[in-house]
């Protein structure tokens, strides 16, 4: 008798868009709903159209604030959902702005695509437009105000009933704040049935956040797999290198151009910056985080330091702020972020999105790709046909805002920030699983590093895996 029911609709088979139906007892959940990042009209249509009606879900557990996980809840509350959204408390401050960033990025978007479009039409020129002439944000700014007052906080090792037979318990996944691993554990129809969801599985060492938990034994396992082929480089290195790039550019007279997420990534970014600073290791250049987001999120950090590791409450007890310091600029208003533009000598800007796919770093990078003075430093993963992507491939020409642009900067990458496992990381990770584990769906991850490490699961722990494809559905017994 199966107990739940499995169907896979988001980050099967691709990295992005993570979005997992479980029917328990007559009820549905989702666990995650983000949005899926790549090809623009691939992306924009499988992001519109969601596979089931809203209101057939009763109800959403998320496993972190980023935006391929949480970022199209304003779409399922525009297709009628109106159930709880459960996450921890830190997850939902970060959501509170990152789903209203992402809201205004959108109409944003959608606004400057149209100018260019409607000027294009005028000038005679042929322009993409979903056939009216007219672009439409994916959601608006009131889809997601509806959106945020349907979450309920449950913190870390405290199990929440979601229904008379299904709770669900917390662990952290040390990906970014706020991050868990989600443990579904439904008791009805004889022995208990445990499901684990690992979300996002972070990395040991990783500075601000904790270390990944230690899991429980399960039954079943979605597990991600967006490095299952393939090692990083070790995190020690990383300080070295990001010195290493921000002295030679600055050396040429050149901007550093750093496309970050604003969670997580941009708040690495700059605690590295500043022990280096304080080190005198870098020069006396300015640094501006140019997102009002990541300025939004930075106070979010600030105001959870339940969740930082030991080397980050030291900067606490030392009265100082880890993420703030003399040379250190945020800013909010877009008029501040285009005077940069005129600003002379060596800077370094860090600004999302991280995927280089919407928001304030496309007009950075339209505006000094073609400087073969600067530097576009890549500081993570990035998914197929993203912007990001085609730079990591070093593509001689790439498209912003539509208009080809030559690439000319240089593009330097940096690994060793990555907030998910690699190969090695997720073996170990999901050692204390292998003795009770029947069978492991592996998601979040290309074809490639899916079906590897795959392989590597049943060689080395005798583990059945399987890399769902969209739409398929599996009985728990």
């Amino acid at each position: 008798m199966a107990l739940m029911k499995l169907t896979f609709w988001g980050a099967a088979g691709t990295v992005t868009g993570s979005m997992h139906l479980l029917e328990s007892d007559g009820k549905r959940y989702l666990l995650d709903c983000g949005l899926f990042q790549g090809r623009r009209k691939d992306a924009d249509l499988k992001n519109r159209k969601l596979p089931f009606p809203g209101a057939s879900i009763d109800a959403v557990v998320l496993s972190h604030a980023h935006i391929d996980h949480s970022g199209n809840l304003p779409t399922l509350v525009k297709n009628g959902f109106a159930g709880p959204i459960y996450s921890t408390p830190a997850s939902i401050d970060l959501c509170n702005w990152m789903l209203r960033d992402t809201a205004h990025i959108q109409e944003k978007d959608a606004e400057f695509v149209n100018k260019r479009l409607a000027k294009r039409q005028a000038a005679g020129q042929a322009g993409e437009s979903n056939g009216n002439g007219i672009v439409q944000p994916l959601y608006t700014a009131a889809d997601a105000e509806r959106t945020l007052p349907l979450f309920r906080p449950v913190p870390y090792h405290q199990p929440f009933q979601l229904s008379g037979t299904l709770s669900y318990e917390a662990y952290d996944a040390g990906h970014i704040l706020g991050s868990s691993c989600l443990v579904l554990n439904q008791t009805s129809g004889g022995a208990p049935l445990r499901l684990t969801y690992s979300g996002d599985v972070g990395r040991p060492n990783l500075p601000i956040i904790r270390d990944p938990e230690k899991m429980p034994p399960t039954d079943y396992l979605i597990m991600e797999s967006t490095y299952g082929g393939r090692l990083h480089k070790s995190v020690e290195h990383v300080i070295n290198k990001l010195a290493d790039v921000i002295n030679r550019t600055a050396r040429r007279g050149g901007r550093i151009i750093v496309p970050a997420f604003a969670v997580g990534r941009t708040q690495q970014l700059v605690l590295l910056l500043h022990q280096l600073f304080n080190e005198k290791r870098i020069p006396n250049i300015p640094l501006f985080v140019d997102s009002p987001l990541a300025l939004n999120v930075t106070q979010v950090h600030r105001d959870h330091p339940e969740c930082f590791d030991a080397e980050t409450r030291q900067y606490l007890t030392a009265g100082e702020d880890p993420f703030g310091f003399k040379r250190l600029q945020y800013i909010r208003e877009a008029a501040e972020s285009k005077k940069l533009n005129d600003l002379h000598g060596p800077f370094v800007v860090i600004s999302a999105s991280g995927m280089c796919e919407q928001g304030r770093i496309l007009h950075h990078l339209r505006n000094n790709i073609e400087d073969p003075r600067n530097t576009v430093l890549i500081t993570g993963f990035m998914a197929q046909d993203t912007l990001g992507r085609k730079l990591v491939e070093k593509w001689p020409e790439v498209r912003i805002f539509g208009e080809p642009t030559r690439v000319r900067a240089e593009i330097a990458s940096l690994d060793e920030l990555s907030g998910h496992a690699d190969q090695s990381e997720l073996l170990e990770w999901i050692k204390p699983m292998v003795g009770s584990l029947r069978k492991v769906f592996l998601v979040h991850g290309e074809p490639s590093q899916s079906e590897t490490f795959a392989k590597l699961l049943h060689t080395k722990y005798g583990l059945e895996a399987v890399c769902p494809a969209p739409g398929q559905s599996f009985d728990l017994a």
